[in-house]
């Protein structure tokens, strides 16, 4: 397996309209660019605002005694000046949204919308009084310089836009000139008073150039190793997902990785357990091979200390996506669902290995190939090898915690993660039955301490009482046996339980037919065999990593 360099990377917005120029900025700075655009359109609007309430009341009445050089400023041209300004910040801050998928038009438009504003300020400075005072410094300055730091474009087009912007100041004196107001000091103190807007675009270059070059060097280290990483599909506690494509093969892929943050742990030994469960994960997902457990392309530590897992991508939902979306599914769907998931976890538990984290967000039904309503079991990052000893044995997840999710423990998994097997596996799959059934879970609690006490002590009620489906009551007994207090009492292995779903009397099969029907109707682009988009693999699910 590869284990070269490899560095995490932000989402990626569509990249159409782009030109050559595509790979210039970072994806993840570009898409923020956009972002700001239209947040910086809106504050501009709303100073264009306050500008003319400025001039109408604070010129004509509180300047009249203290500031004489303000005493002809009159509310025309300045309020048609400021009026065509917020006008035009509201048309950029929705031509902002409407863009948002052509990144780089909408940075050309935004430097368009620089020099426009620039050109109303030089206006205003010009214009807004019965006489031009070209001296200090102008607003323009600022614009020039903090545009380009809230959206960022390639160097040459930044530098354009800023010297455009500059010698807006002349061109609104001029205007004023021809319009009849006096300049006082004439062209020389023009060209004065314009020298520090040249000055700011001068500057406003480097910024554009430094994100550049910094641009070019996140570009290339996406690139290195087999796959060109794209857009963040998800997160959760152990790190991030994202969308990737094989460099030669075109092919899709998810990649996980275990975040920065998470690996810089509190003590020497809380990083060796989070190196553990990581590489734990990797080896027990490339030793299965059944078509139910998700596939592991590749696996490896960056030079940085990255640790990184490439899947296949899914396109599908989780089984708690499922149910939070579309309901309670019907007993024949469920039987179907839970088998292919014990044919999985069979297979893992024939080569040793318990999951310790069964649940619907680990679950994953999507379309495989011509196949829909086809399982895939996910995250074996809790995986535990029944055959270890020690202190390895009983904690991967982290130091003093519990390896789990409390909603799905077994009662053994809470009192001593040293003495679990699979029947803990067994356990948790009878409260992912509950769930699919009912779309409740086996007890509800306000904590996860209350609900790990219910798992230990409560008996559960039958699904069936839960549900508004009609549920056979050989069902409802396979549920409760899977959720027996104790271990003997339950299913031997998953062999077994699948045997018990098998032998349930079902009045009308969930056939492929049906299975087609339903995504169909409710997932016509998955059902239809489109290219993985949005709902890929852990999609809305977090809590799956």
């Amino acid at each position: 397996m590869s284990s070269e360099r490899f560095l995490p990377a932000p989402r990626t917005p569509t990249r159409r309209g782009s030109g050559r120029h595509v790979r210039t900025l970072p994806s993840d700075l570009l898409e923020q660019s956009c972002r700001r655009v239209g947040i910086a359109a809106l504050a501009a609007g709303a100073v264009w605002v306050i500008g003319v309430v400025m001039n109408v009341l604070y010129h004509r009445q509180a300047a009249l005694r203290t500031m004489p050089l303000l005493s002809d400023a009159w509310p025309w041209p300045a309020a048609p000046i400021a009026g065509v300004g917020a006008a035009s910040s509201l048309a950029m801050a929705w031509l902002a949204g409407r863009l948002h998928a052509t990144p780089y038009r909408l940075l050309n438009v935004g430097l368009l919308y620089e020099v426009f504003t620039a050109f109303l300020i030089g206006l205003w400075n010009g214009a807004s009084g019965q006489t031009a005072y070209p001296q200090g410094m102008s607003w323009m300055v600022l614009v020039i310089l903090v545009y380009p730091a809230i959206a960022p474009s390639t160097p040459g087009r930044t530098m354009l836009a800023a010297f455009a912007a500059a010698l807006m100041d002349p061109v609104g004196y001029a205007l004023a000139a021809a319009w009849g107001v006096p300049i006082v000091g004439g062209a020389s103190a023009v060209a004065w008073a314009t020298v520090p807007n040249l000055i700011a675009a001068s500057l406003a270059v480097i910024p554009a150039h430094i994100i550049t070059s910094l641009g070019r060097e996140v570009s290339a280290a996406r690139e290195l190793g087999s796959y060109r990483v794209g857009e963040l599909v998800a997160s959760g506690g152990m790190g991030e997902v994202y969308r990737a494509t094989h460099r030669l093969l075109a092919r899709p892929a998810a990649i996980k990785l275990v975040r920065p943050d998470v690996l810089g742990a509190r003590s020497p030994d809380e990083g060796r357990v989070l190196v553990k469960r990581f590489q734990r994960e990797a080896a027990a997902a490339a030793a299965l091979r059944s078509p139910h457990t998700i596939e592991l392309y590749d696996f490896g530590v960056g030079e940085d200390g990255t640790f990184y897992l490439v899947m296949e991508l899914l396109d599908g939902l989780t089984l708690d996506q499922l149910v939070e979306r579309f309901g309670p599914v019907p007993p024949e769907r469920a039987v179907h669902l839970l088998r292919q998931a014990c044919e999985s976890l069979a297979e893992a538990h024939d080569r040793g290995l318990v999951h310790r984290d069964v649940k619907p967000s680990n679950l994953y039904t999507c379309r495989l190939a011509r196949a829909v309503d086809f399982v895939k079991v996910l995250d074996f990052g809790l995986v535990k090898s029944i055959t270890e000893r020690g202190q390895e044995r009983t904690k991967l997840t982290s130091p003093e915690s519990l390896a789990g999710t409390p909603a799905f423990m077994a009662p053994e998994l809470v009192l001593d993660q040293a003495a679990v097997d699979r029947r803990v596996d067994i356990y948790a799959l009878g409260c992912v039955a509950y769930w699919l059934l009912s779309g409740r879970l086996v007890f509800e609690a306000d904590n996860a301490l209350a609900m790990l006490h219910k798992h230990l002590e409560q008996q559960p009620l039958p699904p069936s009482s839960a549900s508004e489906v009609a549920i056979p009551p050989g069902l409802d007994a396979v549920v409760l046996a899977c959720l027996a207090k104790r271990p003997e009492d339950r299913p031997a292995d998953m062999d077994d339980l699948a045997r018990r779903l098998a032998e349930v009397p079902i009045a009308e099969p969930w056939t492929a037919e049906r299975a087609a029907q339903w995504w169909t109707a409710h997932q016509p682009a998955i059902a239809a065999g489109a290219t993985p988009d949005g709902d890929g693999l852990f999609a809305d699910a977090p809590g799956s990593l």
